[in-house]
């Protein structure tokens, strides 16, 4: 966003924008947990406390999958294009409240505000998205000779439970609603721990659109999301969070043989070759590690791997638009183009992994370090940092830091690449840089990545399936895969002869 489109945005005094109320959201109402428990939320900009907000505990849980079951006997005879008329009724209602909840997600993640806004309009276009989907839940006939009809019917699973990240909470939240909905389920939304405050207000802002259980929002902790995941009467469990929690998630849902649709984590390479684009691959390097979330995206392409014959040019490019493009601010700051992390346990976190990069012999190029600002002197702030002389076996080459650190690599051999590139556990996103077709499609067929961008990076597109593959994930969002995750087939026979 230009500086001068910046000046024109409101500001809004923090207590303007937070929810009324900090308790759960079911069966159409308010309920102060039956846990008694409440969970400070913290600004991490400031390191100050935000408000009080609900834990929900387990029997916290039953309750909200109770009312859901009932919303569900409702909601799913309702008619497809009433219910796509409330799902563009509550878009209508995100979209025109875009900059209010940018700003709360601003004081609760620390992501900038400016940038956040984004994230409402994209969850109001992909609930307009889905909402156009109703009517395209079809089943086939299928030619069984005379006096036989055969036809298959796609029926809605029932209550679903969709645990949410903190990186984009109101974006998520709102996006992941739409495609169970749409399809006639009843949804219960676990808010982030660390950033629940979005998903409360959404229930506040659109949650009387929908009947009484067919939107729920709980925030809680890891006894909530466990009794989501383990209960039978929630018949899938979707996470967007790390391998490790959706391992856990995925073998708690097997006790009941529950459908599970998962995206995870992700240590994204970009991949570039001598005949690309410079100055484009050096603006795609900086805008496809998310500096501006604090790196903190499971898509981010944190492994820059740079041909031997271009190397140190595109090297030195990155570095200096990385100082003039990413210093870290406050997030409520409308000119703010990078805010801290979530949390002081994630910035330490990230700080080890410097410390192990230092120690295992990478070279650091920029930051590294929180910044000397004394105004960010108390917040979760790490500078943009970029490391070079990286090898394939070093931690930050392997593990997801979910922070702001930029691994460069160097390559010359085309097979050494790819091996390099797919030695690592995740495959959710990968980059390719070059101008040659025949060079661009070998490498995407060669890279293990659930979604590739070619002379791209960092987009999403609606309609186009994104996910991952091998441990960054299971199944496919965003579009219309994503529709049919939430149905299940019926098949009918009838018998017409005597």
């Amino acid at each position: 966003m230009e500086p001068e489109a910046r000046r024109q945005h409101q500001a809004f005094p923090r207590d303007s924008v937070l929810p009324k109320r900090a308790d759960l959201y079911y069966g159409g109402r308010w309920h102060v947990p039956l846990s008694g428990r409440y969970a400070q939320t913290i600004d991490p900009a400031l390191d100050e406390p935000i408000v009080a907000v609900a834990d929900a505990g387990a029997q916290d849980a039953e309750a909200a999958i109770r009312a859901a079951q009932e919303g569900f006997e409702i909601w799913r005879n309702v008619k497809p294009v009433e219910r796509a008329a409330a799902l563009r009724q509550a878009a209508a209602v995100i979209r025109s409240q875009a900059e209010e909840l940018a700003m709360l997600d601003a004081i609760d993640t620390g992501n900038p505000v400016a940038e956040m806004v984004s994230d409402a309009r994209m969850a109001a276009a992909e609930i307009e998205y889905f909402a156009g989907l109703v009517t395209e839940i079809k089943g086939h006939t299928i030619p069984m000779g005379n006096a036989m009809l055969n036809y298959t019917i796609r029926e809605p699973l029932g209550v679903v439970a969709r645990i949410v990240a903190y990186n984009h909470p109101l974006m998520f939240a709102a996006m992941k609603l739409a495609a169970p909905l749409a399809a006639g389920n009843a949804v219960i939304v676990k808010a982030p721990e660390q950033a629940p405050l979005s998903s409360l207000k959404m229930a506040e802002l659109v949650g009387d659109l929908f009947p009484p259980g067919v939107l729920n929002v709980l925030a809680g902790g890891l006894e909530c999301g466990q009794m989501l995941a383990s209960h039978p009467a929630v018949r899938k469990v979707t996470l967007i969070g790390s391998v490790a929690t959706g391992k856990a998630v995925m073998r708690t849902a097997a006790e009941t043989l529950k459908q599970v649709l998962l995206e995870l984590g992700g240590k994204n390479a970009m991949i570039v070759y001598p005949d690309a684009d410079i100055d484009k691959v050096v603006a795609a390097a900086v805008r496809g590690m998310n500096f501006t979330w604090a790196g903190q995206s499971c898509g981010s392409t944190s492994r820059l791997f740079l041909h031997d014959s271009i190397h140190d040019r595109v090297l030195a490019a990155v570095v200096q638009l990385v100082r003039e493009k990413h210093c870290p601010g406050i997030p409520t700051d409308w000119t703010t183009t990078m805010g801290p992390l979530v949390s002081r346990a994630q910035r330490d976190r990230v700080l080890d992994f410097v410390r192990s990069a230092l120690d295992e012999g990478a070279t650091l190029m920029t930051g590294g370090k929180p910044p000397e600002d004394a105004k960010l002197a108390r917040g979760y702030f790490v500078e943009p940092t970029v490391f070079s002389e990286v090898k394939p076996t070093m931690r930050i080459a392997r593990d997801e830091i979910f922070g702001p650190v930029l691994s460069v690599l160097r390559w010359s051999d085309e097979d050494a690449l790819f091996g390099a590139v797919n030695g690592v556990e995740y495959g959710l996103t990968a980059s390719i840089w070059t101008r040659d077709l025949a060079t661009a499609h070998r490498a995407a067929r060669e890279v293990e990545a659930g979604y590739v961008w070619i002379n791209n990076v960092g987009a999403h597109f609606l309609g186009a399936p994104f996910g991952g593959v091998k441990q960054s994930g299971v199944g496919r969002e965003e579009s219309f895969d994503e529709l049919l995750e939430f149905t299940q087939i019926k098949n009918v026979n009838v018998n017409l002869g005597d």
